[in-house]
């Protein structure tokens, strides 16, 4: 078992040819980051690599589309690309570009050894050429249906929709993405690496011994190697890339599956004097994050050729990820199907660790997951806002109102098992979310904290502070123990939601070194008698107006692909109802006079138990504490929620109706809810910053 004395983490390049949406930012970013950061906090020594591949065929396309030439589009893109990934807090060591010249030398260097070496195999072959634009064809140039999923718009190199691997050759009907036009075969000469050369070794070092690796890597890695490797040309017949190094190739370019991962050691050595310690010494973990598109490149394509160069570390683990649907549709950028990073940031400032948040939640790390803007407003709204914050700032504001707004004392000796369950949950919740991030498993470490801060929620109404009166040891004790908690969910949330981490620290006055991970699990992180500063609103609630318009423009913005008819261009979208579909409003009820209204007694209050009734599909038993005594309430949301997703919410109650049985139970009140287009309740709920108890006017 190695020791290792050093991480090299990697993120797929993503292609300058257009900006970076939220597929990309579950798929490989994210979890990336994750990974990065809490090995930071863990104080390991640790580089963060990634930038854009602008060689790929889809930059050129571009770049003839929009009229301009190839190094405008990369220029461009480059800067839209790194500052969305900047903002959302994508935290690279360095984001460096393969158009640099330390990038082409590594490159044609890289494939001068092999050349030198005698591994590679010339070959003379007859490629696709299009004869209307004058010039062969690199695989992405080629499109044509996917023997494997009847794709229509499969391309040369690979299908999009079903994943598989293709070449040219295996396209039915294959046309010029150029000119649409069929294509003719002429010859050329390239160089190929045998890949079938490596199948022995890549059997003992994939199927023997990395048999650990998620399943879908492994599964297409082993499906790859038991169909046999063959030849795999590592040039390309185009202007726009890295030149091939032989005095006999004028008009050839490295292939970009070949100079792009190399992209990842450019980038280190432009980081660093020190790049072979990273690169070359086998104490160093390299874990690549990428998207299950990128598997056989990274598990086969790219290790063959570190394995023929020699010298060079293996990865040890390709976590990739599967893919993020949107709104039930699979991303298409043709489309403009997708919700682009650089938009996000504009239409919701400052609320980074919300997508942070809502994207590992739902990551796709075993399958395809879907990604609503409905999903995305409940999580935030349910679970950042009303567990996670509303914990925190109900700490803060009873520490400022029962102890002077100072770290109270922890009185040892009067102690009792609450407490003590308190803490192993803190200390428990550390190794558990360590295990998941070094796992991969980042959708359950996540889901850890936000656990953990609604212990705390429960923890604070078990003990309700302030119904203590006179007994400050008993307040002490249980907001001493608030506070501590909220700075361990500091340093548990960093990996996740960094910019939350950063407003705990200030709220609490503390310095960045508290979020090292030796901290998390220390009942001492805050200091009796230190003020803190008041509580600032950790998350805000998003409103039903802000997700309608998010996904009008979703569709509002959608390019109809030109093939489709005129009818199905004018057909409304299915996820948008027409106004004959809209369910009827029901008529406003006769007025009343405010004295009416006044009668009616609103409270704030939190759900912190739910149960189903026996017998009953609708109901749910319901337990709300109000600050001054906990009620049992009878709902008929059971159709719409389970118990577990409406614990810790914070609601609006009619405290004063009069009580009324329903399967043999009391009910003490009534939660307000609405019905929204698809006959979904959904809760009126309050602020997150009201009190338990607080009336509503």
């Amino acid at each position: 078992m190695i020791e290792y004395k050093r991480h090299l983490v990697t993120a797929a390049l993503p292609y300058a040819n257009g900006p970076v949406h939220i597929g990309h930012l579950a798929g490989n970013f994210l979890p990336a980051d994750i990974y990065a950061r809490y090995l930071r906090a863990k104080k390991e020594d640790v580089k963060f690599i990634c930038g854009t591949d602008e060689h790929g065929v889809p930059i050129t396309i571009r770049a003839m589309k929009e009229g301009v030439s190839p190094q405008d589009i990369v220029d461009k893109y480059y800067t839209i690309i790194h500052e969305s990934l900047q903002t959302m807090g994508i935290s690279f060591d360095i984001f460096s570009r393969t158009s640099k010249e330390i990038h082409h030398k590594t490159s044609q260097d890289f494939f001068k050894k092999l050349y030198d070496d005698g591994l590679f195999e010339e070959r003379e072959s007859e490629q696709f050429y299009d004869a209307e634009k004058n010039l062969f064809l690199a695989d992405r140039y080629i499109t044509g249906t996917c023997p494997n999923c009847a794709n229509p718009s499969a391309y040369g190199d690979q299908c999009e929709k079903c994943g598989t691997a293709l070449s040219p050759d295996e396209l039915i009907d294959p046309k010029s993405a150029l000119s649409n036009s069929p294509l003719v075969k002429k010859n050329t000469t390239h160089w190929y690496l045998p890949l079938q050369n490596y199948e022995p070794w890549l059997k003992q070092w994939i199927i023997e011994d990395h048999k650990d690796w998620k399943n879908n890597v492994y599964g297409q890695c082993k499906s790859w190697i038991d169909n046999g490797l063959h030849p795999r040309a590592m040039t390309r017949d185009s202007n726009w890339g890295v030149k091939v190094p032989l005095p006999n190739a004028e008009g050839k370019v490295l292939y970009v599956w070949f100079d792009a991962p190399i992209g990842y050691i450019s980038a280190t050595k432009e980081l660093t004097a020190q790049w072979s310690d990273y690169w070359c010494k086998e104490d160093t973990k390299l874990v690549h994050f990428l998207g299950k598109d990128n598997i056989v490149f990274h598990c086969i394509i790219f290790p063959c050729m570190l394995k023929a160069h020699g010298g060079f570390v293996l990865p040890e683990n390709v976590p990739a990820n599967e893919f993020l649907n949107i709104e039930g549709e699979k991303v298409s950028t043709s489309r403009n199907w997708a919700v682009w990073v650089n938009e996000y940031v504009q239409d919701f400032p400052d609320m980074q660790d919300a997508m942070r948040y809502v994207l590992t939640a739902n990551a796709p790390e075993t399958k395809d997951n879907d990604f609503t803007w409905k999903d995305f407003q409940d999580r935030n709204n349910s679970e950042l806002v009303a567990i996670f914050g509303n914990f925190v700032n109900r700490a803060f504001v009873l520490m400022h109102k029962l102890c002077g707004g100072k770290v109270p004392a922890y009185h040892i000796e009067s102690k009792d098992a609450k407490d003590d369950a308190l803490y192993e949950k803190i200390v428990h919740t550390k190794t558990h979310i360590g295990n998941c991030i070094e796992n991969y498993k980042f959708r359950e470490g996540l889901f850890a904290v936000i656990d953990l801060a609604r212990e705390g929620n429960k923890y604070l109404q078990d003990k309700e502070p302030w119904k203590k009166g006179d007994d400050q040891i008993a307040i002490d004790n249980c907001i001493h123990l608030c506070l501590q908690l909220c700075a361990n969910l500091a340093i548990y949330c960093n990996p996740f939601l960094p910019f939350t981490a950063k407003k705990l620290i200030k709220m609490m006055k503390v310095v960045d070194r508290m979020l090292e991970w030796e901290n998390g699990g220390s009942l001492k992180l805050l200091k009796q008698g230190y003020t803190l500063n008041p509580p600032e609103l950790l998350f805000r609630k998003i409103e039903d107006e802000e997700i309608a318009a998010q996904i009008e423009k979703l569709h509002k913005h959608q390019i109809v692909p030109i093939t489709a008819s005129q009818s199905d261009v004018n057909k409304p979208s299915a996820d948008l109802p027409t106004q004959t579909e809209e369910k009827d409003v029901a008529a406003i009820k006769p007025t009343i006079a405010f004295e009416d209204f006044d009668k009616i007694d609103l409270r704030v209050g939190t759900i912190i138990a739910a149960e189903k009734v026996e017998k009953a599909d609708k109901l749910l038993k319901l337990t709300i504490d109000l600050g001054m005594e906990q009620r049992t309430v009878v709902s008929g949301i059971a159709m719409h929620y389970t118990p577990e997703e409406v614990v810790g919410l914070q609601v609006t109650l009619v405290a004063n109706l009069a009580p009324r049985k329903m399967r043999g139970i009391e009910s003490n009140g009534m939660i307000l809810m609405a019905e929204n287009n698809e006959g979904k309740l959904i809760f009126i709920n309050p602020l997150a910053e009201a009190m338990n108890g607080c009336a509503v006017k």
